[in-house]
């Protein structure tokens, strides 16, 4: 690979939309493929992958399945935060879709339990570790590629067109699931219906292909490249190295304050869809267009949270919207228990609302923390960090919460706690960043 730095030039308006829409683009993609398996997770993947014992355990099963994904995020973080810093943004977004297309497909073709006995649950789990690395991967990528291409005072914006690839996710995994479920049997989505939204992954190749060819590498990146070799690059040393000696607070800090909003998301989109349809009795299919629905109003509520970030603070914004997720916390499942689609869709609707007001400035944010030679490391480990005690254990951790205590206020309770630690965590980087400027 041809590591010269080239001349740092402004970008073209063209160039920003272009980069801006492949971003979003390569986040949607990549957030599609790591859902699916959320969807599957809660639908059918414990009947399928891990038969015995009763319709909890499986189901557990299946979510400690989804949450080895979460886990494999940091290294995926690290590996690439460490490549991006020091040889780009565009060639570790690459590799990412390639892996997550790949492993998704496979997926898709992976025979059950029933085929291949033990050998099924081992290769759905390695499957799913390599979703998590190349989910882990991509964020960051996908998130300075946007923000490192954003126009003056416009990157909470640009960074929000990356945090719309996830409730595109959504929208396109719900939606493949209702069209797929709509147009089989039970019994046929339950022997090959379900494999078809896994197969869509083949496109992720296509995104990938397009990237390689047709986006140029920021110019952040190439700006602290030559400056970089301007020191001799031989002295630099490595991102990751600088963030665990000067800047692992930081981290951490990030991953407290964002824990909550992932943890959330994910008891939304797969913990309820099991609850409801499990312990509720409610139809598979209205859930999923209610999560459908709700998911299609963060189109516009996180571009909005963003833009407002760019005009009052980013802080202040992602503050407010950690609040609401505690306040929202207990109204939220009281209204879900009521079985009534209604109310699960207020419940629901609110609470994205505050996730997205959380997300929108979440990307320029994270950004903002960090200089642009360390940046894909300290950004990346702080996000994956989140999902892994945040996402990752949330819908497994709501199952034995249920399970345990017979009531969902447990679950109102796991999200209140998280929502402390974020608003202690967003209080400390408030002050940190109020040290800076004064300093």
């Amino acid at each position: 690979m041809d590591t010269a730095p080239a001349p740092v030039t402004t970008p073209r308006p063209q160039s920003h939309r272009k980069v801006a829409t492949a971003a979003a683009l390569a986040s949607a993609v990549e957030w599609y493929d790591y859902f699916v398996f959320g969807i599957a997770a809660a639908l059918v993947l414990g009947d399928l992958y891990f038969p015995a014992g009763s319709s909890s355990a499986g189901v557990l099963a299946a979510f400690a399945t989804f949450a080895v994904g979460f886990l494999a995020r940091p290294l995926g973080g690290v590996v690439a935060g460490h490549l991006g810093d020091k040889r780009g943004r565009k060639p570790m977004l690459v590799l990412a879709l390639t892996l997550m297309g790949l492993a998704t497909t496979g997926i898709g073709l992976l025979p059950t339990y029933e085929t291949i006995g033990i050998a099924a649950p081992i290769l759905l789990v390695l499957l799913r570790v390599a979703q998590g690395v190349a989910v882990g991967a991509q964020w960051g990528g996908a998130m300075l590629l946007a923000t490192e291409y954003a126009p003056e005072g416009k990157r909470g914006v640009y960074g929000s067109f990356v945090q719309l690839g996830v409730p595109i996710g959504v929208v396109s995994a719900n939606t493949m699931f209702l069209v797929v479920g709509a147009a089989t049997s039970d019994s046929a989505f339950a022997a090959w219906g379900w494999r078809v939204p896994f197969l869509v992954g083949l496109f992720v190749l296509v995104l990938a292909w397009y990237i390689h060819r047709h986006v140029e590498e920021t110019p952040e990146f190439r700006a602290a490249e030559r400056a970089l070799t301007e020191k001799e690059k031989s002295e630099k040393g490595s991102p990751l190295r600088t963030i665990l000696r000067g800047h692992l607070g930081t981290v951490f800090l990030a991953g407290g304050s964002f824990a909550v909003n992932t943890a959330t998301f994910y008891i939304l989109i797969t913990g309820v869809l099991d609850y409801t349809t499990r312990e509720l009795d409610m139809k598979r299919s209205a859930v999923l267009a209610v999560s459908l629905c709700v998911s299609l109003t963060q189109l516009v509520l996180i571009p909005a949270a963003a833009a407002l970030s760019d005009r009052v603070g980013r802080i202040r914004i992602y503050a407010f919207g950690a609040a609401g997720i505690a306040l929202w916390a207990v109204p939220l499942f009281l209204l879900i228990d009521t079985g009534s689609l209604l109310w699960l869709a207020v419940g629901t609707f609110v609470a994205s609302c505050f996730l997205s007001i959380m997300y929108g400035p979440q990307a320029a944010l994270f950004a903002e923390l960090f200089t642009p030679e360390m940046r894909y490391t300290g950004a990346s480990l702080g996000y994956q960090i989140a999902a892994v005690f945040g996402g990752g254990l949330a819908p497994f951790l709501m199952v034995l919460l249920l399970e345990a205590t017979g009531t969902s206020m447990a679950v109102s309770a796991y999200i209140i706690g998280l929502s402390v630690i974020a608003l202690l965590s967003i209080k400390v980087l408030a002050g940190r960043a109020s040290s800076r400027t004064e300093g």
